[in-house]
């Protein structure tokens, strides 16, 4: 029994149990004392429903006040387990993680240098040809397998994998190693190393110094990592287990020697949780839910007949035309039996049978289904029909939920730049300027400068366009108004770099020139708009009279009546005022 008061503009529950009640009876006093004292301590659960402990929905819901590393350690061995399997066999969890990786990562993000030429005093010729050098520099490092210690992926690949390991994972670890290899112009490989490796040396408690085989120094920061040597589920690995500890950075240079990728939540949070943690269990269930409703409907397309047989207990009266059988053939065991598509499988005689019908396919099957895919969907910031691959809708709300997701997606591009690409790049710098093939003056000697050098950009895959047209009369719109440049919109579009088209366009349109292909689309359009037959002669005199035109090559012309085109402003060797 409950009662409910305000108090102070506050309104509380106060539980009023049958011991109380009997107090009240025997006590009027002792039982009004009693109800004050849990009146008071309803009144201290503080202003948030949230909180109360009182109320019978919250009163069940337990909770504590770990930090992040107590919370994650604990649970993150099984966590880690659960979400590779669900990967490997719940469709629902392949296709979130293979979704956020494709759009996040796609074929890879390539890096555009863009230095701060000003700190560099640099002219803008000067800084282009170093960009474009050190741009070919870092193609020859990224674009081979070389890159790899395993010798396996190239740079853009082993992005794919870090971020997809970090997702289902929690986190990943990525070693720096020089390794010197003949044919290699770079000593630098890239050693990726799974989270389920980083583990106490020895299987130390964590301390406050230590957890989860990371080494924090006084203010939290990892100073070295203990990594097995053996991924403890190797089933061919056999004998004593070993460690490495790895200095997270080198003590005389501060190279760094360990990149640590994951999702920090929480401050003070030292290893990552996978993606799928959220809605693990959910995910789960449906798929459980998911195999029962298919094993259903398959069970109700199969038509068995169940008969029973005077002739034997157990066999089929078809069996009668084998004297054999009928003389003597025992029953198939009832453990044994199984249905399936158009069998006759015999009974015994005294036995019943009740037909099975599971009124399948069930029409509440979809609906519950996408309900809870919402919900799936804003744990993991994917809408709903970006989760399934699903467009049903409009135009609009197809747009909206594609601009919602690359919210999220832009969002976790960002954080792998700067949480790996960037710190892989500053890595390869070092050995591209120490050996010579990149040149830096006052590189390791001024922070400021070393930054304008580091200076990136990298672009990846673009959200792809729903209506092309639309799309680019957007771009368009930008660029004319001064609001974007064409470089972003090149990129946004279709992740294409502005200053490498420039020059591929003026290479076709000569192509086109020389093979006589070049026309005035606009001339074209305009005379089409003049012969449509609407409108008086006059009216199209006039509007050829003010007609202004630009070809491909830039020319621009100006239609004078009876005369033809005259050429008003030029950008090759015609002359000016010249009548075509």
């Amino acid at each position: 029994m409950e009662t409910k008061l305000t108090l102070q503009g506050k309104e509380i529950t106060v539980p009023w149990t049958i011991s109380d009640r009997v107090v009240t009876w025997a006590s009027p006093s002792k039982g009004m004392a009693r109800f004050k004292a849990r009146a008071t301590l309803a009144m201290a659960n503080g202003g948030y429903k949230g909180a109360s402990k009182s109320r019978r929905q919250t009163s069940q819901w337990p909770t504590n006040g770990n930090d992040a590393d107590a919370v994650v350690q604990r649970d993150l061995p099984t966590l880690r387990d659960r979400s590779h399997d669900a990967v490997r066999n719940q469709p629902l969890a392949a296709g979130a993680i293979n979704t956020v990786c494709t759009n996040v990562i796609g074929t890879g993000l390539r890096m555009k240098a863009q230095i701060n030429r000003n700190v560099l005093n640099m002219s803008q010729d000067e800084a282009d040809a170093w960009e474009s050098h050190t741009e070919s520099e870092f193609l020859l490092w990224s674009e081979s397998t070389e890159c790899d210690a395993a010798r396996t992926l190239d740079f853009y690949a082993q992005q794919e994998l870090a971020y997809r390991s970090s997702k289902e994972g929690g986190d990943v670890l990525t070693l720096t190693p020089m390794i010197t290899r003949a044919g290699s112009p770079y000593n630098l490989k890239l050693k990726m190393i799974e989270g389920e490796r980083l583990s106490n040396k020895n299987n130390a408690k964590d301390t406050a110094s230590l957890v989860g085989g990371v080494h924090k120094g006084t203010n939290g920061d990892p100073t070295a990592y203990d990594i097995m040597r053996q991924h403890p589920g190797n089933i061919y690995s056999f004998g004593k287990k070993e460690w490495d500890t790895i200095k997270a950075f080198g003590s005389l240079t501060g190279r760094r020697n360990v990149i640590h990728l994951y999702k920090m939540l929480r401050p003070g949070q030292t290893r990552g949780v996978p993606y799928l943690a959220p809605v693990t269990e959910m995910i789960k269930q449906l798929s459980d839910y998911t195999d029962n409703e298919v094993e259903a409907a398959v069970l109700s397309s199969a038509y068995t007949v169940f008969h029973k047989s005077k002739y034997n207990d157990g066999a089929s009266s078809l069996d009668a035309l084998d004297p054999e059988k009928a003389a003597g053939t025992s029953s198939v065991p009832t453990d044994q039996l199984k249905i399936g598509g158009g069998m006759i499988i015999g009974i015994g005689s005294e036995d019943e049978i009740d037909f099975f019908d599971p009124k399948r396919p069930n029409s509440a099957f979809d609906p519950f289904i996408q309900a809870m895919l919402r919900q799936i969907g804003v744990a993991l910031e994917i809408p709903f029909e970006i989760l399934i691959k699903h467009f049903t809708a409009s135009y609009s709300a197809a747009r909206g939920a594609l601009l919602e997701a690359w919210k999220y997606f832009r969002k976790e591009r960002a954080w792998f730049v700067s949480h790996y690409c960037k710190p892989v790049y500053e890595v390869w710098m070092d050995e591209a300027i120490a050996k010579g093939r990149v040149s830096a003056p006052g590189y390791f000697d001024n922070m400021s400068i070393r930054k304008a050098y580091l200076g990136t950009v990298w672009t990846g895959p673009p959200p792809g366009q729903i209506d092309p047209l639309k799309e680019g009369m957007s771009s368009k719109l930008l660029v004319d108004e001064d609001f974007s440049t064409r470089t972003e919109e090149t990129m946004k579009l279709n992740g294409g770099d502005y200053e490498k088209n420039v020059p591929q366009r003026s290479k076709e349109e000569k192509m086109r020139r020389d093979a006589g292909l070049t026309i005035v689309p606009e001339l074209n359009k305009e005379i089409g708009d003049l012969d449509d037959n609407n409108g008086s002669d006059e009216e199209d005199e006039t509007k050829v009279a003010n007609l202004t035109l630009m070809d491909m090559e830039g020319n621009v012309y100006s239609h004078i009546a009876g005369k033809g085109l005259k050429l008003i402003s030029e950008t090759n060797d015609i002359k000016e005022g010249s009548t075509v």
